[in-house]
């Protein structure tokens, strides 16, 4: 097909923030299995009795100087299972609104740096990144389209693109991406970065069509459309909390009192998310998919 960019719809109608928190809460109820099984008594006729405790947070998790990785990962059940070249990898970062702006760049390696690590390869293919405070909602695509010129900070977004620019420059990403992008938002960043994106993700799922405004720049600027089912804001910081907390669906990690099993205590706070999957190229089959999520802690 030609006579423009191609808009690719994805399947599935599933929010990323339900996925991420399924996935989460059914990674920390797993790693408490293996590492450390629920205490129990077997009686005389081996019948179990008593009731299951939940397993100490250290055993479960690990620590390597500031940063705790909940759960602790096996880094030597990584990778893929064919050549990296195989394998279009896609990874999309999610800035989120509780995170501190000067601090993107430092995301953004961390959350690179632990996307690779996990697949074992040394590039990716494409990069997208979803600032905070944007979406491309409206009754028709004309409202949705003029609703997100007057979103986001430009500023904001513009001054955090450098770090992004850097990995493109070093050869670790090979195209750049951008989320939630409307035609006057889109025209604007075009003009003001050097590395330009070569990719607009937006999420059509209430208006249904692509504005022609938006069709027209991208268009005109060789910019490729894709669509998505993502929540902007992915990792609330209340959802976190819960996931973590004491309460029946938590981990154990933080209590009510604010202070954890081992002794963590205070805030979370919500950084950043990453969201990559691995597709083989030859089959289009999806053979690795996950997230990474970051928050710091402030007692």
């Amino acid at each position: 097909m030609t006579g423009g960019p191609s808009i690719i719809r994805k399947p599935g109608a599933d929010r990323s923030n339900q996925e991420l928190t399924n996935s989460l809460r059914a990674n920390f109820l797993a790693a408490q299995q293996d590492y450390s099984p629920p205490l129990s008594a077997m009686n005389g006729s081996g019948e179990v009795y008593g009731t299951p405790h939940r397993p100490q947070v250290s055993t479960w998790t690990s620590r390597d100087g500031p940063d705790y990785y909940i759960p602790r990962i096996d880094w030597s059940l990584s990778g893929l299972a064919e050549e990296p070249s195989q394998y279009d990898v896609t990874v999309k970062l999610f800035y989120l609104p509780s995170a501190s702006v000067q601090e993107r760049a430092k995301y953004t390696r961390e959350a690179v740096r632990l996307v690779l690590k996990e697949l074992k390869v040394e590039s990716i293919d494409l990069l997208i990144v979803s600032f905070p405070g944007m979406s491309f909602d409206g009754d028709c695509e004309w409202e949705a389209d003029k609703k997100n010129s007057t979103q986001g900070n430009d500023e904001e977004e513009i001054a955090s693109w450098p770090a992004l620019e850097e990995l493109y420059n070093q050869g670790v990403v090979k195209r750049l991406g951008l989320a939630e992008y409307g035609s006057e938002k889109l025209s604007r960043f075009l003009a003001r970065v050097k590395v330009r994106p070569e990719v607009d993700q937006i999420n059509v799922k209430d208006c249904c069509n692509v504005p022609q405004p938006l069709i027209k720049l991208a268009k005109a600027e060789r910019i490729e459309l894709l669509t998505h089912h993502d929540c902007t804001n992915i990792l609330p910081s209340g959802t976190l909390r819960d996931l973590l907390g004491a309460g029946v669906n938590g981990a154990g990690v933080l209590s009510e009192s604010k202070r954890g099993v081992d002794g963590m205590k205070g805030e979370l706070t919500p950084d950043w998310v990453v969201k990559y999957t691995a597709v083989v190229r030859d089959r289009g089959v999806i053979e690795n998919k996950g997230y990474f999520a970051s928050a710091e802690l402030r007692e």
